[in-house]
Formats: C-alpha cells, sequence, structure tokens
C-alpha cells in the first residue's frame, strides 16, 4: 500500500423505504446474471439455528441509508466530473457510469483547516440540491502519520491537536444532514504502530464519537477487506474495539481492495458474531463495490503493485479490475450470485453497496485516468 495523495446533512416508515430502495435500483434489474468468475470466493457455513436467531434480531428496518435518494455530487471535487463534461458520444456514455453514480468523496489531510468547512458545506450543498432529505455519501482520510509511515512513528502531539481540529470543524460543517461516512480507510494499519500503540486508534475513535454524535450521520469504520488483515476476523476487530466501534453504525469493508462481494458479507458477518461476543452487538456494515466486478484477493494479484492493480482486458477476463455492482440498497437481490447464506447475512446485516473506492484513479488517488475509467465500464459484468 502506498499514500491515498490528494482526492480532490432517521430512516423513513418501512414501506416508504421498500418503495425508494426498489425506485432506486430499478434500472440495475435488466443487468447480466453474475457468471461463475462473478460469484463469491469465500463463503460463510450454514446459519446455525442460534446464529440466525441473533443476525434476524439485528434486522430492525432502521437501515440510514434506505428510504431516501442518493445525492450525486456533480462538480470539480470529483475528479471524474470535467472529463465527464467535455466528452461526447459513447465516450461520455461511458464515463457517466461513473461520474453520475452516488459515490463517497475523499476529504483528508490536503485540505487545510481553514478551507474544510467551507469544502464540506459546498459539497453537501452540491450533492443534495438543497434537499435536507437526500443522503450524502463522504469518506474521512485524515489520519497523519498512516498507511506505511505508520508502522514507523506515531503522530506527534501537533499532528494529534491538529486532527481534532479539522475532525471538529469537519462535524460542524455537516451539522444535521444526511451523511454515510467511511471513516478512515486502510483501517488495518492501525496494527502495525509502534510498541502498537492505541494512539491513532484513539484519534479515529475521536471522530468516530464526533461524528455519530450528529443527529444524521451513519459512521463506518473502515475494517480492512476479507483478505485483510490476515484473513481473521478478529484481528480487525482487534483495531476496531479501540477505534471506537462501539458508538458507530458498524464498520466498512473493501475500500482499497478488490475481493468479491459474497467474501466480504461472510468475512462481516463473521467480524459482527466476534463484535458481539466481546460484547459490542449490533453491528453492520457496507461494502466497496466500485472495483471488483471480477474480484481477486491479495494473495491473487497480477502486478505487484496492487493499489494500481491491471484492469480487466475483456469481459471474459478474471482477477482483473472493472466496476461491480452498481452502489444500492437493494444488497439481496438475486442478480449477484451470492449463495442463499450470504444473502442471508446481507438481509440482515449490511446496510448497502457503496462506492467509496475509486479504481478509475492512478493508484486509486489522483490523477484521473481516463483510458483505465474507461477500460472498467467496457469491461463490467454490471455496466
Amino acid at each position: 500500500m502506498t499514500s491515498r495523495g490528494r482526492s480532490s446533512r432517521t430512516s423513513r416508515w418501512a414501506a416508504v423505504a421498500a418503495t425508494a430502495a426498489l425506485a432506486l435500483v430499478g434500472s440495475l434489474l435488466a443487468q447480466p446474471t453474475a457468471g461463475a468468475e462473478d460469484r463469491p470466493t469465500v463463503d460463510a457455513p450454514a446459519l446455525s439455528p442460534a446464529l440466525g436467531a441473533a443476525l434476524t434480531a439485528l434486522d430492525t428496518g432502521d437501515n440510514p441509508l434506505a428510504g431516501r435518494r442518493w445525492g450525486v455530487y456533480k462538480g470539480n471535487g470529483d475528479q471524474s466530473w470535467a472529463p465527464y463534461v467535455k466528452a461526447s458520444g459513447t465516450e461520455k456514455t461511458l464515463l457517466g457510469k461513473i461520474a453520475l453514480r452516488p459515490k463517497a468523496k475523499w476529504f483528508g489531510g490536503w485540505i487545510p483547516h481553514g478551507e474544510i468547512a467551507k469544502k464540506v458545506d459546498a459539497y453537501i450543498a452540491n450533492s443534495t440540491g438543497g434537499d435536507p432529505d437526500v443522503l450524502v455519501q463522504m469518506t474521512v482520510f485524515r489520519m497523519k502519520p498512516w498507511e506505511h509511515e505508520a508502522c514507523r512513528r506515531l503522530p506527534t502531539a501537533a499532528e494529534q491537536a491538529s486532527y481534532k481540529q479539522w475532525v471538529d470543524r469537519f462535524a460542524a460543517a455537516v451539522g444535521d444532514a444526511h451523511v454515510a461516512l467511511v471513516l478512515q480507510p486502510d483501517g488495518p494499519f492501525a496494527l502495525c504502530v509502534p510498541g502498537r500503540s492505541l494512539v491513532p486508534s484513539r484519534l479515529i475513535a475521536y471522530s468516530a464519537k464526533k461524528f455519530s454524535a450528529l443527529p444524521n450521520t451513519a459512521v463506518y469504520i473502515d475494517g480492512g477487506a476479507s483478505d485483510w488483515p490476515e484473513d481473521d476476523p478478529s484481528k480487525a476487530v482487534d483495531f476496531l474495539v479501540p477505534a471506537g466501534i462501539a458508538h458507530t453504525r458498524g464498520f466498512a469493508l473493501n475500500s482499497t481492495h478488490y475481493t468479491s462481494v459474497g467474501s466480504d458479507i461472510a468475512y462481516g458477518a463473521a467480524m459482527v458474531r466476534e463484535l458481539t461476543r466481546r460484547g459490542i452487538p449490533g453491528k453492520h456494515f457496507v461494502v466497496d463495490t466500485a472495483k471488483n466486478g471480477k474480484p481477486f484477493t491479495w494473495k491473487q494479484k497480477r502486478s505487484s503493485n496492487f493499489d494500481n492493480s491491471p484492469v480487466c482486458r475483456s469481459r471474459t477476463d478474471t482477477r482483473c479490475v472493472t466496476l461491480g455492482i452498481p452502489p444500492t440498497v437493494d444488497v439481496t437481490n438475486t442478480r449477484w450470485g451470492l449463495s442463499a447464506t450470504n444473502r442471508t447475512h446481507a438481509r440482515n446485516l449490511v446496510d448497502g453497496f457503496l462506492w467509496f473506492g475509486r479504481p478509475w484513479l492512478y493508484m486509486q488517488a489522483d490523477p484521473f485516468v481516463k483510458s483505465r475509467a474507461l477500460q472498467i465500464v467496457r469491461t463490467s459484468p454490471w455496466h
């Protein structure tokens, strides 16, 4: 992994939620059924009666992502927007499959303290079009140091203070907007900090509490992916607990990896079970599907440059980067090719398939690569 670099406000009644969800995915139902290569590479064991009852108990119908329209940001804060606007013909249609989808913009330290509130306010206004019921999606990537640098040193006192000040201003700008917020992608790096210090995790916990205290913000802390850390859900829970998972809606999976939806659902269900065992029940999760149309694991990578893994060469290519399932709350649709067990897990635990990954960017960070973007649309089984 390498640095991501620069990137650029209550649930409805059940009937309303169902209507909105159907409207949201209506255009998706004509998409092809998943082929064998798109099906889960890892599945969960059959539900035991006890676990089935526990998961059913979590299905309270309170999904904060359902029952409202998902906003689409249309501006230069999204690196795919300007290329889409400038394009024409077939190229514009293809780029629209990225630019016109609801996505989570990344906000991080490249945005100064003095500008973050203004940036957040403008992003929310653009995404909602002034409609306070519209859901906005955002990703906070503010920790410094992070990723490999976090394995070498801890944040200084000044960096810790700066982090909290920035988060305070961000949260104040969000206010009462309806937001799905993914917190600190590449979460497993919390496991490699010097001396197993909890300083970075406690800073993430500061954010988790701050954002979760907002009236309409659902916070999902990044929990890695089904192949990271170490294919072991308990390892993910090890860093999610000190990172404040108890205060949030739950966790997010697959922000920067390419694992299958099925394997992430099975992995997430195991994480929920482990969190419950540790006294933190009732958590839900979201899965990124922006780049796993033809999923593969860390060990199956076809390039040493994992962050910028090769895009698919054709629709028949496998273990390559291409767009996955479009953003949706219709997580149990049989067209996604999930097993019956994973559909049950998804029904009870998964709030949505979101796009907070960014495979159309170089190194998933910057800049926008038009040739890469066009190819991941052309080769996607879902678009």
